[in-house]
C-alpha cells in the first residue's frame, strides 16, 4: 500500500531561501492555541461527551464538502449514509458507505478536503497509509477502534487540540440547551455559541411561521408588533450572551442594508407578519434587519459577522429529499459599496462596533472589500471562505487586501466547519499559508524578519482575539508585542 506522509515544508514556498524564512516563522506559531470564533459542531457532542462509534458517523455523513464531490459524480447520498430531511438515516451500512468513499478518494486529490483529512488520518488517528479501496476497512477498524477509547471521546480532542475558544452556531429558536449542559457540568473547555436570526429575519425561509413561534416563546415577547419584535431580538441576544456569545452571525444572498422611518419599518413589518410581502420587500425586510442587528451590536458590543453571496439550495430535488446544507449551495456575484451605505451612514464610524465582512465573490476584495475596510473603523474582513477555504484561496486575499486594508483590518482565521476533527488541520493549512507570504515580503525586503515575527502571530492570535472581543485565559497569555 501507498505511504501517507506529511511533508514538513508542505504549503511553505518552492524558493530554498523564501521556504526557511516561512520554517522559522512557522515555528513560532505553530502551537499557538486555536482560537475558532465561527463554526458550526454540534454543541451537543461537548454536552454529552458521548462516544462517535464509526468513522462514516463523524468524518464522512456530516460533511458537505466530501459528498457534494462524490454526488458530482452521480453518487447517491443514501448510499453515503446522509440523513434524508428531517435527520431520517438511510438504511445503509457504515462500512459500505465508507468503503464507497475511500473507493472514490481519488476525486479530492489536489482539493482542501485531501490535505485536511489527510491531517486528519496522520495526525489524529496515526494511520500510515494512503486511503483507498483496499486500505477502506483498515482504515474504519482503526478509527473505529479508536473511537471507543476515552481519549478520543469529544472533550479529550477539544483539550488535545490546544482549543482556546470554539464557537457554534444556533438560530433564534434553540433554547441553548446544549450549552447549559457544557456549563452546568463543569467542565473547562471554552465552547460558546452564535446568535444566528436568520430564520427569523428572511420571509422566504422556509421554516421562517414554525421558527418565529419558537422566538416568541423562547423570548417571552409579542413578536406580532414591530417593538416587539425588536425587543425580542435584544432578549434572546442577552440570552446568547449569557452562554458565552460574543457573535452574531447573517447570512443573506445580498449584502443590502437599509436605513427606513419607524412608520415604514412598522408598514412593512405588517406585510411581512402578514404574509403578503412579495419578494422586493421580504430583501427590503432582510435590509432593514442588518441595520438593525448593527444597531444592537453598538448597544450591546457583540461583533457582527455578514456573510452574504451563497444561492442555498440551489438543487431543488436534492433540497426537497435531504434539506439543506447537502452541498448544493452556490456562489454568485455580490455588491456591497452602495449595499452597505445605508448602515455604514449610521454606524460606520463607530470604532465602538466590529462588523466583519465575508465574501464568495473574490472580484470584491481589491475593488470594494479592501477599500471600505480600509476606511470605516466598523469594518473588518473575515478570511477567505468556503469555496475560498483553500492555499490558493487564502494566497488570493492576501495578495488583494493587504496593500489597502493591511493586515491589522483582517481579524485571523475562522475555520467555518462542521467537521470537529479537521479544526487544526484547517488552522495549520491558515498558519502555514500566512508564514509563506509574510516570508516572502521578508525576502523581497518589504518587511523586516522581526515584523513578520510579530505579525505571524497576530495573525494566528491577536486579531481574532480583539475582532470579536475576547480575551486570553491567564494561563495562555501569548506576548503579541
Amino acid at each position: 500500500m501507498p505511504q501517507l506522509s506529511l511533508h514538513p515544508d508542505r504549503l511553505f514556498p518552492a524558493d530554498p531561501g523564501t521556504r526557511a524564512i516561512a520554517r522559522e516563522l512557522y515555528a513560532q506559531v505553530a502551537g499557538l492555541p486555536i482560537v475558532s470564533p465561527h463554526g458550526h459542531t454540534d454543541p451537543a457532542w461537548f454536552a454529552s461527551d458521548a462516544a462517535w462509534t464509526n468513522a462514516t458517523e463523524l468524518l464522512l455523513a456530516p460533511d458537505h464538502y466530501l459528498f457534494r464531490m462524490l454526488y458530482s459524480q452521480g453518487i447517491d447520498l443514501d448510499a453515503l449514509a446522509v440523513p434524508r430531511k428531517g435527520g431520517l438515516l438511510p438504511d445503509t451500512d457504515p462500512r459500505e458507505a465508507w468503503r464507497l468513499f475511500a473507493a472514490n478518494w481519488h476525486l479530492f486529490r489536489g482539493t482542501p478536503s485531501s490535505m485536511w483529512l489527510d491531517h486528519v488520518f496522520a495526525e489524529v488517528f496515526g494511520i500510515a497509509v494512503t486511503l483507498d479501496a483496499g486500505s477502506a476497512d483498515h482504515y474504519y477498524d482503526t478509527i473505529a477502534e479508536a473511537l471507543a477509547s476515552p481519549a478520543f471521546r469529544p472533550r479529550a480532542l477539544f483539550e488535545r487540540f490546544n482549543i482556546e475558544l470554539l464557537a457554534t452556531t444556533e438560530g433564534a429558536g434553540d433554547d441553548l440547551k446544549h450549552h447549559k449542559a457544557i456549563r452546568a457540568s463543569g467542565w473547562k473547555g471554552n465552547v460558546v455559541t452564535t446568535y444566528r436570526p436568520d430564520s427569523v429575519i428572511d420571509p422566504e425561509h422556509d421554516s421562517f411561521a414554525r421558527d418565529l413561534a419558537r422566538f416568541a416563546q423562547l423570548s417571552g415577547e409579542d413578536v406580532g408588533s414591530w417593538q416587539g419584535y425588536l425587543a425580542a431580538h435584544r432578549k434572546r441576544r442577552a440570552d446568547f450572551r449569557e452562554m458565552g456569545a460574543t457573535a452574531t452571525d447573517h447570512g443573506f444572498l445580498s449584502a443590502r442594508t437599509a436605513d427606513l422611518s419607524t412608520a415604514a419599518c412598522e408598514a412593512l413589518f405588517a406585510k411581512v407578519m402578514g404574509g403578503k410581502a412579495d419578494a422586493a420587500e421580504a430583501e427590503l425586510f432582510r435590509a432593514q434587519m442588518l441595520t438593525e442587528m448593527a444597531r444592537m451590536s453598538l448597544e450591546d458590543g457583540m461583533t457582527m459577522q455578514i456573510h452574504p453571496g451563497a444561492t442555498r439550495n440551489h438543487n431543488a430535488r436534492l433540497f426537497a429529499s435531504h434539506g439543506r446544507d447537502k452541498g448544493a449551495d452556490i456562489p454568485r456575484g455580490t455588491e456591497y459599496v452602495e449595499a452597505l451605505r445605508p448602515m455604514l451612514d449610521l454606524f460606520g464610524n463607530e470604532p465602538g462596533l466590529t462588523v466583519i465582512l465575508f465574501t464568495l465573490d473574490e472580484t470584491t476584495y481589491a475593488r470594494e472589500l479592501a477599500p471600505l475596510a480600509g476606511h470605516y473603523p466598523a469594518l473588518r474582513l473575515g478570511p477567505a471562505w468556503w469555496f475560498h477555504d483553500s492555499p490558493e484561496g487564502m494566497r488570493r486575499f492576501r495578495e488583494m487586501t493587504t496593500e489597502t486594508a493591511g493586515f491589522y483590518n483582517t481579524v485571523g482565521f475562522n475555520d467555518d466547519t462542521r467537521a470537529f476533527l479537521s479544526i487544526p488541520a484547517r488552522h495549520d493549512v491558515a498558519r502555514r499559508i500566512d508564514c509563506g507570504f509574510l516570508a516572502r515580503l521578508v525576502a523581497e525586503h518589504r518587511l523586516a524578519d522581526w515584523e513578520a515575527a510579530e505579525l505571524a502571530q497576530k495573525l494566528t492570535l491577536g486579531l481574532v482575539r480583539k475582532a470579536y472581543g475576547l480575551e486570553a485565559p491567564a494561563s495562555r497569555v501569548v506576548e503579541l508585542a
